[in-house]
């Protein structure tokens, strides 16, 4: 293994199974020291007064064995694909996973894929234009994205467009007369094409501009600042000085020399924003009906559901773990130096 984009490619993934295993442990543990009684919040205080009852329920649920023995329980379900059964539900968490997880990534994607193409374009423009309106319009833009809460602009939006205008669809993944798409990924508008359902499809998109822009508008305004900045310092280098004066044309200096520098910074920051969007959709949720893991993490949170809590913690940390593996491949492949060192 002599290549050092595979050497860099086996080190990143060697850590990445230990960080995982400490996600398992972290999650475990901060989960038990959330403040609460499960067997109250899940049996009610009318069982709390049979004891037998609420010994039974803890030896159901692995509850009367010492926390060592519970991690390791917990652990070796793991291993085995097996992420507890649910208090509520009733049903493994990984099902409820199966079931909510989707429409999160479907909305969360959806708002990344947005906030890259505009964000990077508009820090383009505003570096190329620094210190003329063009920048000066578009600072002030990144700067209100940055700075308006997401849930009162959620609530905005729902009100204004839909209640009042009534340009966009209500709260949900898709017309309730429609129905969905066979599942198969999950996803409503990849199901709807895969069952060629153009109507369903036409109505999953309806659904998803409005929550989308919504959680899209703060990751915009963050790339469109950082973008300019890392452009900025790009184009006083002097590589890039040399290939103008050499003659380059000036697409050919920015997408060959200017972008593919610029790009590092940029990247790290997308990554970092996507697994925010993933972890921090439960506000948007809520207002707009979405069924994702935001609202599912809420529901196991307020009724103590630690099997589903730690369910969705493992989840989120997994997701940071994977973007970040993601994050430094691309910079491996985009700056060779990384990789070399």
């Amino acid at each position: 293994m002599r290549h050092p984009l595979a050497r860099f490619l086996v080190r990143r993934v060697l850590l990445a199974v230990l960080m995982a295993w400490g996600i398992t442990l972290v999650t475990f543990v901060l989960t038990n020291l959330v403040p609460g009684d499960p067997v109250a919040a899940n049996l009610g205080q009318r069982a709390l007064g049979d004891p037998a009852i609420v010994a039974q329920w803890r030896a159901d649920h692995g509850l009367d064995k010492p926390l060592w023995q519970q991690y390791l329980l917990h652990l070796q379900g793991l291993v085995q694909g097996d992420l507890g059964t649910s208090q509520q539900s009733h049903r493994p968490v990984s099902q409820d996973l199966a079931e909510y997880v989707p429409a999160t990534l479907e909305l969360a994607g959806a708002a990344i894929l947005v906030s890259l193409v505009l964000g990077v374009a508009f820090g383009v423009i505003a570096a190329l234009r620094r210190d003329r309106l063009p920048d000066h319009t578009l600072r002030v833009l990144s700067l209100i994205g940055i700075s308006v809460p997401t849930f009162w602009l959620a609530l905005v939006a729902f009100y204004v467009f839909f209640y009042r205008l009534q340009l966009t669809p209500g709260s949900g993944r898709v017309d309730a007369a429609l129905g969905a798409a066979p599942p198969v990924t999950g996803l409503a508008t990849v199901d709807a094409l895969l069952a060629g359902r153009w109507d369903i499809f036409t109505s999953a998109v309806g659904h998803l501009i409005t929550p989308a822009l919504v959680l899209a508008l703060y990751t915009i305004g963050l790339l469109t600042r950082f973008t300019r900045s890392a452009v900025l310092e790009v184009l006083g280098q002097d590589y890039v000085r040399a290939a103008r004066a050499k003659g380059l044309p000036g697409r050919t200096i920015l997408f060959r020399y200017v972008l593919r520098s610029a790009l590092v910074p940029v990247i790290t920051v997308a990554g970092l924003a996507f697994g925010s969007l993933l972890s921090g959709t439960v506000l948007v949720e809520a207002i707009f009906a979405w069924p994702g893991i935001g609202q599912y993490a809420y529901k196991s949170a307020t009724t103590l559901d630690l099997p589903a809590v730690m369910g969705v913690g493992l989840v989120v940390g997994v997701v940071y773990l994977v973007i970040n593996l993601i994050v430094d491949v691309l910079y491996g492949v985009i700056d060779p130096r990384v990789r070399l060192q």
